[in-house]
């Protein structure tokens, strides 16, 4: 694995992160023209462990929004807590219950068939773009037109279910935003963008652990003499990935509050146009 193309692939998931625009279809794009297996047990531990950079520089960048808002007091955090576990579950019953049906029914006649099985299919991950942006740009329309006095600064239990449950869709399909799908969500039943995009990305360092030891674990399964070998640049990848990610998210943020929320749509349309002329091509 070549130290400079995993440079690359980080710089690319750390600008990406914030944006819902699916850094981790950008970084399977950018594997694709790298000559790279997007698939391969390598590059999905790669690509976890640059999720995993990204999500310490969430944590740093989103800390003292948390404490004002989820670690206010006890019965914030109570509240916050329950909601985390109701998304979560929801996001764990729906996400392996889609990778379920599509490991037994697209791969059903492949042996061993994985979900990572689809991370080089450029076919799957254009419509994924596709729908991604579709949410996306129908929130942010609705957004615009909506009076901040309409919007709630709580989340309910019901909408932090939904939330989770969205989340768990995102998990087997590259392009399917994570942070565009759970976001558009969370402002299509009228919560404050501000405050559903620090729950967003909450979940997302909850879940993000529990991603990197399943990869781990099918990388050792895979091949045991390569988990060694993927593991040294996977972890330089997550050092960039991590400063990359801060750099991003200290300039972007303020743009991604000024109610252009639709833009993202439009580009994740273009990309996934860009992305089935790739496939077409070959890729």
């Amino acid at each position: 694995m070549s130290l400079l193309k995993v440079i690359v692939l980080a710089v690319i998931q750390g600008l990406a992160e914030l944006l819902p625009v699916s850094s981790s279809a950008h970084v399977v794009v950018a594997e694709k023209l790298m000559g790279m297996d997007p698939s391969s047990p390598a590059m999905t531990l790669l690509l976890v462990l640059l999720h995993t950079g990204t999500m310490f520089a969430v944590i740093v960048y989103f800390w003292n929004q948390w404490k004002q808002t989820f670690f206010a007091d006890s019965e914030a955090f109570k509240r916050f807590a329950w909601q985390a576990v109701i998304a979560t579950f929801f996001t764990g019953v729906v996400g392996e219950g889609v990778i379920k049906i599509i490991e037994h029914t697209l791969f059903r006649h492949a042996p061993k068939a994985q979900i990572e099985d689809l991370f080089s299919h450029l076919e799957i991950v254009a419509p994924a773009l596709l729908a991604a942006g579709i949410l996306i740009l129908i929130a942010g329309l609705k957004q615009g037109r909506r009076p901040d006095s309409e919007e709630s600064d709580q989340i309910g239990f019901g909408q932090a279910g939904i939330i989770g449950a969205v989340q768990g869709l995102c998990l087997p399909f590259r392009g399917f935003s994570r942070s565009g799908a759970t976001i558009s969500v969370g402002i299509l039943q009228g919560i404050k963008k501000v405050r559903v995009e620090a729950f967003s990305f909450a979940l997302a360092v909850i879940i993000t652990p529990l991603a990197i030891g399943r990869e781990a674990l099918r990388l050792r399964h895979a091949d045991a003499s390569g988990f060694a070998h993927a593991a040294a640049p996977s972890l330089l990848g997550m050092l960039f990935s991590f400063l990359a990610g801060l750099l991003a998210l200290k300039w972007l943020s303020t743009w991604l509050e000024r109610g252009r929320w639709y833009i993202f749509g439009i580009y994740c349309i273009v990309a996934s146009i860009v992305v089935f002329a790739l496939h077409a091509k070959g890729y």
